[in-house]
């Protein structure tokens, strides 16, 4: 399994991006996709994920009701739409993939891992 996030940028406050992570080595649809974040001089952590039963989502809450992570099957890649973008989102993005319907929040649950996209937001 393979995986490539991009799309980070530089983006004022209140602005938006899309990251786009496009999936190879496996069938999409057998797989939970998830997006981590690691901010400057903190650990990884959990942003949100997509479940392969029935495309339920979670969200931390810090970024409930602002970003959105979705799939496209047909271009087999996933996405995370983030509106209203704050300084504190400032982090290097990663996309994540696991066979597990529900994958726990922590990064050690997740098995398979792109690189990550820097998104920078300014105040």
């Amino acid at each position: 399994v393979q995986l490539q996030a991009s799309g980070g940028g530089l983006v004022q406050a209140g602005g938006s991006l899309r990251l786009s992570c496009p999936f190879s080595g496996g069938h999409p649809s057998l797989y939970t996709m998830g997006w981590f974040r690691q901010r400057p001089g903190m650990e990884r952590e959990f942003v949100a994920r997509q479940s392969r039963i029935q495309g339920r989502t979670d969200y931390a809450d810090s970024v409930k009701d602002r970003f959105t992570i979705s799939r496209d099957y047909t271009k087999n890649t996933v996405y995370l739409q983030m509106n209203n973008l704050q300084p504190e989102d400032t982090a290097v993005y990663y996309c994540a993939a696991d066979r597990a319907p529900f994958p726990a929040s922590g990064p050690s649950s997740w098995n398979y891992w792109g690189q990550g996209t820097q998104v920078t937001v300014s105040s």
